[in-house]
């Protein structure tokens, strides 16, 4: 590899390498004033994209990876001589994010820039190898903001990339971004890799508290067979206990059902109800926050009340979805209201709402094809509650398993 091009930190085969700058690559320890948040692009651009010098350049992306002053990545380095961009690759929902869950918008021409739009989605191996072959680019960039659960999909775009790239002999260069939910901890449950599908390729936790950097370093180290020629572009002013309003960041959303970082903080846990017949709050305007069903009432919030969860609270709700499940109805339900990110555990309460649900609606119903086990990463969590286990029961089964995964996780966290 030619080490001429790292002006910034860079992570080769899970081998970290000095930058050329340590003190600007540095992140923010606590102690003095606090710089700005540089995001990896940031980074990128103010060192000339020395990474990307003499490469035919693909990115793929959607509507997240934009400049704070919301420019997309795409329309900067394709207006930037120092930058040969040759495409554009779009994961679920597209490159400019317009279809809903399980949708993508094919390949086209961007009208914008005049690149090629390849779809990403539902491709992996040989057929996602072939796809970068055919776009001719030499390295990868992926700048795209993930929400810091297993399940969303944009990090096993990442490592379907990964894979891909070393196939057809690519490089990868990962831009960082904050996770949302912060990076404190990982929570939940490690999936079994017999379950593994698009919403979880490999053993991590439902909530994996790290960013996309280290989720690619962790990837490499740790899963792929054989290591892709990968870089990271590491963010500066970034603590692992930020949220959002810390970044000075745009939210703009990850897809159509994510509208806010409130909805991110929720979405750890109660995108468990996609599992279920219950509505988890698509088609409304806030999608994760609201969970109901024809036939629900009062009594669910008072049963979730009575728990006293950490840093939540539960409002009797009822709404009126515009599409997906009970569309055109109204039905009740639960809103939840985080008052307190810090003790607030999304994956603890997303079990206490399903336990709760359960016993308080009758009509309770696992979606037949046991998509909850996708979800939760194994038949565990659906067979515990069917069986009559609590909140406490559940949780406390996947300890073993979270902590092994805590302990390979700290090997790969780059910030403090």
């Amino acid at each position: 590899m030619n080490l001429s091009r790292r002006g910034l930190l860079a992570a080769t085969a899970g081998t970290a390498l000095t930058p050329a700058d340590p003190a600007a690559a540095a992140p923010y320890t606590g102690q003095g004033p606090r710089p700005r948040l540089r995001t990896g692009f940031e980074r990128l651009a103010a060192d000339g994209y020395r990474l990307l010098e003499g490469q035919r350049v693909g990115v793929v992306t959607n509507p997240t990876g934009v400049t704070r002053e919301v420019r997309h990545v795409v329309d900067v380095m394709h207006a930037d001589e120092r930058v040969d961009l040759v495409a554009v690759f779009g994961p679920e929902h597209g490159f400019r994010g317009t279809e809903q869950a399980g949708g993508s918008q094919g390949g086209y021409d961007d009208p914008a820039t005049g690149l090629p739009v390849f779809d990403t989605y539902r491709k992996s191996g040989k057929d996602l190898a072939a796809v970068f072959t055919a776009a001719r680019v030499d390295t990868l960039v992926y700048d795209i903001q993930d929400v810091g659960a297993r399940f969303y999909t944009y990090i096993w775009t990442l490592y379907d990339c990964m894979a891909a790239a070393r196939l057809a002999g690519r490089r990868l260069v990962v831009l960082d971004r904050p996770n949302p939910v912060s990076g404190r901890e990982a929570y939940g449950p490690v999936l079994r890799r017999e379950f593994a599908s698009f919403v979880g390729r490999e053993p991590i936790a439902q909530t994996h508290g790290m960013t996309v950097a280290e989720l690619a370093r962790l990837f490499n180290g740790e899963f792929l067979k054989r290591p892709v020629e990968l870089e990271t572009v590491l963010m500066t002013g970034w603590r692992r206990t930020d949220f959002p309003d810390a970044s000075g960041l745009p939210w703009v959303p990850p897809s159509p059902n994510m509208p806010t970082p409130d909805t991110a903080l929720a979405y750890g846990g109660t995108c468990l109800f996609e599992g279920t017949n219950l509505s988890e709050g698509r088609g409304t305007t806030r999608p994760f926050e609201l969970l109901g069903a024809e036939g629900i009432d009062r009594r669910w919030a008072a049963a979730l009340d009575r728990l006293d969860l950490p840093g939540v609270h539960f409002r009797e709700a009822y709404f009126a979805p515009t599409f997906d499940k009970f569309r055109g109805k109204t039905i009740g339900g639960v809103q939840l209201h985080v008052h307190d990110r810090e003790s607030y555990d999304p994956v603890r309460t997303g079990i206490a709402l399903l336990v709760t649900a359960r016993k308080a609606w009758s009509g309770f119903a696992w979606r037949a094809d046991h998509w909850i086990d996708k979800l939760t990463g194994s038949a565990r969590v659906r067979t515990m509650i069917d069986a009559g286990a609590g909140t406490d029961e559940v949780v406390g089964a996947w300890q073993d398993d979270l902590t092994r995964f805590r302990a390979v996780r700290r090997r790969y966290l780059r910030y403090s």
